[in-house]
């Protein structure tokens, strides 16, 4: 038999060419069925699908989209926030066929791989603004979603409701009698340790926005929080800034902390030190990782839908791709963000998840190195 193409395969399944080159470029448009039959033909045949160059070249789809993140790649293995966020994309991209590419957005490598790796489109996931990776992407004029980024009217993006989200958090210790407050914040720019003016800190759209949620509800209920700031994201951070808030001559009786991770190292430093939560300290974490509901005692913290979020923003990614491919194939008008008549913004209303980490005030709690606190 001689070389084997799509017209090869058409002819052994009796379909058309067409038909066989979406079983292995576009499979979410036929059926299951009739796929299988095709990819059965092609294997007999010893067809193993298009090069990938020729099928670049003829359609103008590289055949994967990206993920910029904030931080090393690394972080989208270790962080469970960030896999969580990545299995809704995955999970929204299988149908499709498209591949999924992680880039970083630190470092002279990040630069690089936003410049020259192929993509369809990205998602810009929690990333510095002013970072030269985020800037190639733009400058590339390809179909972009923002996750945890400013909203913008260039770019669709989807957020939180980051802002809310804090205020609910600070709202519940304060109702619950707290005056002696603390906020652990993470960030990978700006001064560590002690804050003595919070609204200096710099940071993404997440940081700001949850920040000024805190401060409006404490400063509303004339709490002075101690805030704390760590240069790095997970339970360690967590632990460090614990440790440094307990050791103070008047230690906090609540702790409100950016990100579930952070309030699990809050919780374990307490309890290596004899501080009892919920009884002598209240913490309360924001993500609703599924361990927060499993940790000892139960996370109280701000639920935002990890997965949901992926799916949505994957969704409005794949809308933008289509549109560019489409108008690719027509001749038209090239479709790009900066010829869109309006961007899509989608804010997720967040949930407060009361559970055993909070607890009314104690008016006699025990710190086990300085005696009683009051």
């Amino acid at each position: 038999m001689g070389k084997v193409t799509l017209q090869t395969i058409a002819d052994r399944v009796g379909v058309s060419r067409m038909t066989v080159s979406n079983a292995f470029s576009r499979p979410d448009q036929l059926s299951a069925e009739l796929r299988g039959k095709i990819m059965a033909a092609a294997d007999e045949l010893g067809y193993v699908g298009p090069d990938p160059a020729a099928r670049a070249l003829a359609t103008g789809s590289a055949g994967t989209v990206g993920v910029l993140l904030t931080d090393s790649l690394s972080y989208a293995f270790e962080d469970e926030f960030a896999a969580r966020f990545l299995g809704g994309i995955a999970e929204e991209l299988a149908p499709t066929g498209l591949a999924l590419t992680l880039l970083t957005s630190s470092g002279p490598a990040g630069s690089v791989q936003a410049r020259d790796v192929p993509l369809d489109g990205a998602l810009i996931y929690s990333c510095d603004e002013t970072s030269s990776a985020l800037s190639w992407l733009k400058r590339r004029h390809l179909p972009l979603v923002l996750v945890d980024q400013e909203p913008s009217t260039e770019y669709s993006s989807v957020n939180i409701d980051d802002r809310q989200g804090a205020q609910l958090a600070a709202q519940h210790v304060v109702g619950l009698g707290h005056r002696k407050i603390a906020i652990v914040t993470s960030n990978v720019v700006g001064p560590e340790g002690l804050i003595e003016d919070p609204s200096t800190l710099m940071g993404g759209h997440t940081i700001r926005q949850r920040m000024t949620g805190w401060l409006e509800v404490l400063s509303a209920a004339g709490i002075d929080p101690t805030v704390v700031q760590v240069l790095h994201y997970g339970a360690n951070a967590g632990d460090d800034a614990a440790e440094l808030l307990l050791g103070l001559p008047d230690p906090p009786t609540a702790v409100l902390c950016f990100s579930d991770a952070t309030a699990f190292g809050v919780v374990h430093a307490a309890s290596r030190l004899g501080v009892s939560v919920p009884d002598d300290l209240s913490v309360v974490g924001f993500d609703d990782l599924p361990n927060a509901a499993l940790s000892v005692p139960p996370l109280t913290t701000v639920r935002q839908p990890l997965i949901e979020i992926g799916v949505l923003a994957t969704r409005l990614l794949l809308q933008q791709v289509e549109e560019a491919t489409t108008s690719l194939r027509t001749r038209s008008a090239p479709v790009s963000a900066r010829t869109r008549p309006q961007a899509d913004a989608h804010i997720i209303e967040p949930r407060l998840i009361v559970r055993g980490s909070t607890a009314r005030i104690n008016s006699h709690p025990h710190h086990p190195l300085r005696g009683w606190w009051g």
